[in-house]
């Protein structure tokens, strides 16, 4: 792979992909249990340090292994992995999970008192403080953050800015506010506030912040003898594994690693268009609906439900392209073990609450790892025959208003209806656009939103850059036979066939 295309590789991804790399050479080697502690071997008393001493290196790694396992992580991790070999998924567990021993260094005191002080007369600062906590010596103003409530009047009063307001990375990155402060002085996550988009991941630079992984539960289902396991890989896995590699290269790699069949997810997403259209005309065109938003982004659905609940009705019923894909290969194999490869994190989520539908999922980065733990690189292997059987709107599902534009555009051909739609990426824009609807300042019947900034293509489990993705994207959905999913004959018979209605809303 062409390092100027690859999403960043900090030391901590090094890392992670270490764990999960010996962890999938052991599951498939059979030998896991007994060799889980030679993963500690990668911190020596020579090697780089990344904290304070090895034993402290070691602790975080511990817990680092437990997640990679899928399990708590203060566990054991021989008896975590023998749990991870023997036991099916535990789908109770939060997907995103703080490491305790490696949350620790981030500063703690909320507001700080900076050397702009300029030992001023009136002590507005001071003044402010409802608690009292702002004292004065020698003129420069100190805070005491025994009796300090972060309440932030001293930053607003300064005339100087002297005072600055510090914020956790991790806190940072979290629009919907999920993260905060434990009493321990560690990270700690809301579950009923999170939306498990793994933000917070990608920003904590002490790597305190992890995704739990099942991927040595899907081996021993990979090593099983008379099991069909299918990998469903999301539109956006074009150019994941390298510049030049083929999705042909890609399906003998997955092949190579136990995979019975790849199917493409992208045939899921004509499905859901198709659904999802006819229930646009339906509940909005023809009925009294206001509104329909998209239901393909599941933090994009938490964040609907959690933070904006009036609009809860809104959310389509349709399920995701993961799901409609997925229970397409079951409707035509039962008893198929199905599983999505891509480049999110909060598809976890969703197989959690799909748990007859959807059996496992894994990011690219993922899958990568279980191919280097077998020495399989892509661009080294013959091609087998590959051929797009999505249209190319489900291909640019991924993209920037790829959603709204193939409901559009199969509305406007099959009802001669174009869709008043509004696109948002980014939690934040999210959050932003479901207020203003709410308020009267958007005028929209169809509300579109993703989770990530830049859409699916920048998914925290991605390989690559979302521009080089987007190119790959649009030249591989040049080559699909059909345009619009209303025209993808397969796509229009598994509707038929399959309940394209969200489990969870029936519960």
């Amino acid at each position: 792979m062409m390092k100027g295309y690859q999403m960043e590789v900090t030391q901590i991804t090094q890392i992670r992909r270490k764990v999960l790399t010996m962890l999938s050479k052991m599951a498939y080697d059979g030998n896991l249990p007994d060799h889980v502690y030679d993963i500690l071997q990668i911190v020596q008393e020579d090697s780089p340090r990344l904290r304070c001493c090895v034993h402290k290196e070691r602790a975080v790694l511990k817990e680092r292994i437990n997640v990679a396992l899928g399990l708590d992580t203060d566990l054991n991790i021989i008896e975590a992995a023998k749990k991870a070999v023997s036991e099916p998924v535990d789908r109770t567990q939060h997907v995103i999970a703080v490491l305790p021993e490696g949350c620790s260094a981030c500063p703690v005191n909320k507001y700080m008192i900076t050397d702009v002080c300029r030992r001023c007369l009136t002590h507005r600062c001071m003044n402010g403080c409802p608690k009292k906590a702002i004292s004065v010596y020698q003129g420069r103003a100190h805070i005491d953050y025994d009796v300090c409530v972060e309440c932030g009047n001293c930053k607003r009063a300064c005339p100087y800015g002297a005072v600055v307001e510090i914020s956790r990375p991790c806190e940072n990155a979290c629009k919907v506010h999920a993260l905060h402060m434990g009493a321990d002085k560690k990270a700690e996550i809301d579950k009923n506030v999170c939306v498990e988009c793994g933000a917070c991941r990608g920003a904590c630079p002490f790597g305190a912040i992890e995704e739990r992984s099942h991927i040595v539960q899907l081996i021993q289902d990979l090593k099983a003898e008379n099991r069909s396991v299918y990998a469903l890989l999301a539109p956006s896995f074009v150019g994941q594994f390298g510049l030049k590699v083929s999705p042909g290269q890609i399906k003998k790699a997955c092949r190579m690693l136990g995979f019975t069949q790849v199917k493409e997810v992208a045939v899921g997403a004509d499905m859901t268009v198709i659904s999802e259209a006819e229930e646009y005309v339906e509940k909005v065109e023809h009925g009294d609906q206001k509104l329909l938003t998209s239901s393909c982004c599941p933090a994009f659905v938490a964040t609907v439900k959690r933070h904006a609940p009036a609009l809860a009705d809104c959310i389509s019923d349709t399920v995701s392209p993961m799901v409609a894909r997925s229970k397409a290969v079951k409707h035509n194999d039962p008893g198929a073990i199905t599983v999505f490869v891509g480049p999110c994190i909060a598809k976890k989520v969703e197989a959690r609450e799909h748990p007859d539908e959807i059996d496992y999922s894994l990011t690219f980065e993922e899958l990568k790892c279980m191919m280097d733990s077998q020495g399989i690189n892509p661009a080294e292997l013959e091609a087998e025959d590959f051929q797009p059987d999505s249209s190319a709107d489900g291909c640019s599902f991924p993209q920037e208003a790829g959603v709204s534009k193939a409901v559009n555009d199969y509305t406007e051909k099959f009802h001669d209806i174009t869709v008043n739609s509004h696109y948002c990426n980014g939690l934040e824009e999210c959050l932003k656009a479901l207020k203003d609807y709410q308020d009267g300042k958007l005028d929209i019947k169809y509300l579109e939103g993703m989770a990530c900034v830049k859409g699916c293509l920048n998914g925290p489990g991605s390989l690559t850059e979302p521009g080089l993705t987007r190119v790959l994207l649009k030249r591989f959905a040049d080559t699909t036979k059909v345009k619009c999913a209303g025209d993808n004959d397969f796509a229009q018979n598994e509707v038929k066939h399959v309940d394209m209605e969200r489990v969870y809303l029936r519960k």
